[in-house]
């Protein structure tokens, strides 16, 4: 069923951008009653900023924005870099639903999702026409959290066990890493705990749940006691990205919009690599959610693990958000073998660089100067991260 917040919008954002029915750029946040953060890209109205502005919607699979997962957009509200770059940027928590944030871009309801892999190859197996754009991690993200006192010594002793999800889509993300361990996934349980996954481990209900990076902080902020296997250890598995219609890509207007999204996530990321306490702030300072489950150290080394994850194709000299063909190739071999995918994907309609060349073409300079020169509190003066953001 599709989320009604979206059936009310009589015209997509790709129709909008087409006939160029662009409106004003809205200043401030606002909360609409549905629950979606409305976000006046930019908050900060820069002199010389364009009158009118792009409208883009992003959409994460999470059920929720009060993260830090998401701070490089964040910080490019902040900064006002949307804005500068003519982008009026709506921020949306999607509901919990596996498939929402492909379904959302595929119906024009949305123009960037968020997807797992898993999650964006049954999309596209389906019929649905989205493909990703950038890559926010080379690598595996996925943990499996296990109670602090199991006997469990590895995940590749899940055979048999109970797997906490939340939400049974899921499953498509935890089959291929069980394959990956040499596990038949039909040997496991799945169970869903919705937004009480973590706990349903925790309270003995589950053997594991599926996890991934920063989320262990998260968990142990709010005193799960919980203990975690990484999937850097155990997985060469890639991690999610953002997906946009292949139909964009096709029209000039919007892959020109979306090429500017994508840019000002890079100086989003860039921003945090040269001053991570600024970027933490951002995020720490407009959530309450955040600072109720998190102090600002955790919430620092949250974010610096997503930080040195996101940033590994900068790392390896291929520039912020840039896919590395050859690990989406053996994932796609696999999930084939799985039966996870009626068709052998190719390579080519999963992931396109094409992007990434122009998005990575800012002044790296000038954002540089932003970081060094923006404001900390006293608060943030004094966090010290625990290891390198690059």
């Amino acid at each position: 069923m599709e989320d009604e917040r979206f059936l009310d919008k009589k015209i997509t954002r790709r129709d909008f951008i087409k006939k160029s029915a662009r409106t004003s750029i809205g200043i401030g946040l606002g909360v609409s009653a549905l629950g979606s953060v409305l976000i006046g890209a930019g908050e900060k109205q820069e002199v010389g900023a364009p009158e009118k502005m792009d409208k883009i919607t992003f959409i994460t699979p999470r059920g929720t924005l009060e993260v830090m997962d998401d701070y490089n957009l964040w910080v490019a509200i902040e900064m006002g870099y949307f804005e500068e770059l003519g982008l009026d940027v709506t921020m949306e928590p999607g509901p919990l639903d596996a498939f929402a944030c492909t379904k959302f871009v595929d119906q024009g309801q949305a123009d960037v999702g968020y997807p797992s892999p898993g999650i964006h190859t049954a999309s596209i197996d389906t019929g649905m026409n989205v493909i990703l754009a950038y890559e926010m991690m080379i690598g595996s993200v996925w943990h499996i959290a296990v109670k602090a006192d199991s006997p469990m010594k590895s995940p590749k002793e899940l055979a048999g066990k109970t797997i906490s999800l939340g939400d049974v889509g899921w499953q498509v993300i935890v089959d291929p890493l069980l394959v990956e361990l040499g596990i038949d996934p039909s040997s496991v349980n799945y169970v869903s705990g919705g937004q009480q996954w973590g706990q349903m481990v925790a309270q003995g209900k589950a053997d594991a749940a599926l996890a991934w990076l920063a989320l262990d902080v998260q968990w142990n902020a709010v005193g799960l006691d919980l203990k975690y296997f990484k999937g850097s250890d155990f997985s060469i598995m890639p991690s999610n990205g953002y997906c946009v219609r292949k139909d964009d890509l096709k029209d000039p207007a919007m892959k020109d919009a979306l090429t500017r999204f994508m840019k000002a996530s890079c100086m989003g990321m860039h921003f945090g690599v040269k001053n991570p306490q600024a970027a933490a702030q951002i995020v720490y300072d407009r959530f309450s959610a955040v600072r109720e489950q998190m102090t600002p150290d955790i919430a620092l080394e949250s974010m610096r693990q997503l930080a040195y994850a996101y940033v590994e194709g900068e790392r390896r000299g291929l520039g912020y958000g840039a896919f590395v063909p050859e690990g989406w190739r053996k994932y796609l071999d696999i999930i084939y073998e799985l039966g996870q995918t009626k068709r052998h994907l190719t390579v080519e309609e999963t992931i396109t660089n094409e992007l990434i060349a122009e998005a990575n073409n800012f002044d790296r300079k000038r954002v540089e100067a932003d970081a060094e020169a923006f404001k900390l509190n006293s608060t943030w003066k004094e966090v010290k991260a625990q290891g390198p953001f690059i």
